[in-house]
């Protein structure tokens, strides 16, 4: 996959290849002066102006027709300040370079989503999480951050400095200004050992608490049609280092969790009444495991088989209950679905619009191979995930709106007014911001 997502004759395509646009114009800066000059300029024409990553968002957030601005220059370590425990990087920087860098130093991200293709700021600015006990998204680990206004200024944002705007911008959904680079905490890089085990659905639910409160990482994957599932629980080590072997590796995370996988998909597609046959192979070919190795090698894994995605985040102490309903809601309706469940948890954090923002969450993720009809199972999802309070992930399929977000986020208006006094001509609007923000 390139880094960033993109089409033929000026057409700007999304990884999920749900979503196009045909921008004004594009432009890469390479530098902060030349980004806020982009800025100004697009100003000057009269076109919006929105940046994006790697297109990994399923939603239109990133989608303009005015000024496209690419990130790919914009790249790069700035600073590592290992008295202060941080590190400064350029927007446009890959999650999978910036870990990869870090472990060189020494270094690592206290906890990561498991996809590393997106650029630091796509990342953070629509909330991309893990899964944690007590560590949050990878945006709650934001120190500081850089960010060109619609008017062109620069302003630095920290607890300290423009502490209100450093509230929302850590997630700020492209609608704040532009963010040029992000100062992350860091620790000492150290070893996760991670216990990847099948387990029945029904012990999961009964024992979610237990699982949930013994492990520092515990995600679990079912697949609808069984009563299986197959559990990660990753926790801090002091050793020996065991990573994966590599012919174990490829065939676990690449033939099975891709390849297989992928022609499964192809059958599933060709033959949905197949489907949960081949959801009981799937929940069985992946065995028990145990490895140890450095962060970003046990929370990352490589994902080619292309998808939609919709995922919201509940109260935690509901979670049980709405994965009851979303059970009985796929047996009763005939519906064949053929990609696991992915249900992750996130602690309260303080940023406005995070999805756990105030509230100990749970994350419930239901995809569907791209290009099958996803329409039924997502909607009947999604009203099980909104009667549960449930807020839906900035960058996923969801069809909420402003008056959806105003009730279930209690400072939402904190961050519209925020964006009347940053963005009072609304230069970073476009058709996603207008639905989920309001005109």
């Amino acid at each position: 996959m390139s880094s960033t997502a993109s089409g033929k004759n000026g057409t700007w395509r999304n990884w999920g290849g749900n979503v196009t646009a045909r921008p004004a114009r594009e432009v890469t800066p390479a530098s902060v002066q030349e980004l806020a000059a982009a800025i100004r300029r697009a100003a000057e024409d009269g076109l919006k102006v929105k940046a994006v990553g790697s297109g990994h968002s399923f939603t239109s957030i990133a989608a303009t027709d005015g000024v496209l601005i690419r990130p790919q220059l914009l790249t790069g370590i700035r600073h590592i300040d290992r008295e202060a425990g941080t590190v400064t990087v350029e927007a446009g920087t890959p999650l999978k370079r910036l870990n990869m860098a870090l472990a060189r130093e020494g270094l690592s991200l206290a906890n990561m989503g498991d996809i590393m293709e997106q650029t630091v700021s796509g990342a953070t600015s629509t909330g991309t999480h893990g899964t944690g006990r007590d560590s949050a998204s990878i945006a709650a680990q934001i120190k500081a951050l850089e960010l060109v206004t619609a008017d062109g200024s620069v302003l630095t944002c920290s607890e300290k400095e423009n502490p209100e705007i450093f509230a929302a911008a850590r997630i700020g959904l492209g609608a704040l200004g532009i963010v040029t680079a992000i100062t992350f905490a860091v620790e000492p890089i150290f070893l996760l050992s991670a216990r990847e085990e099948p387990m029945p659905f029904a012990r999961v639910l009964a024992e979610f608490d237990e699982l949930w409160t013994e492990n520092e990482h515990f995600e679990f994957y079912w697949f609808p049609h069984t009563g299986s599932t197959n559990t990660k629980r990753n926790n801090r080590s002091a050793g020996p280092e065991k990573p994966v072997g590599q012919i174990a590796g490829w065939i676990e995370d690449e033939l099975l969790s891709n390849g297989v996988f992928q022609v499964a998909q192809w059958v599933g597609r060709a033959a949905p009444g197949t489907i949960p046959a081949i959801a009981r192979i799937s929940s069985k070919a992946l065995s028990a495991r145990t490895y140890t190795d450095i962060p970003y090698k046990v929370f990352t894994s490589p994902r080619r088989v292309r998808f939609l995605e919709m995922e919201y985040a509940v109260p935690r102490e509901a979670v049980v209950e709405t994965l009851r309903e979303l059970e009985a809601m796929i047996d009763r309706s005939g519906l064949r679905v053929s990609f696991p469940v992915e249900v992750r948890t996130a602690p309260a954090d303080d940023i406005t619009l995070s999805t756990a923002s105030g509230r100990d969450s749970a994350y419930i993720a239901v995809h569907m191979v791209k290009g099958t009809p996803f329409q039924r199972y997502f909607t009947a999802a999604e009203s099980i995930f909104t009667a549960h309070e449930g807020r839906p992930h900035w960058g996923k399929v969801h069809t909420r709106d402003a008056e959806h977000f105003a009730g279930v986020y209690p400072r939402f208006e904190e961050f519209t007014a925020l964006r009347d006094r940053l963005d009072p001509d609304r230069l970073f609007q476009n058709d996603y911001l207008r639905r989920v923000l309001g005109a």
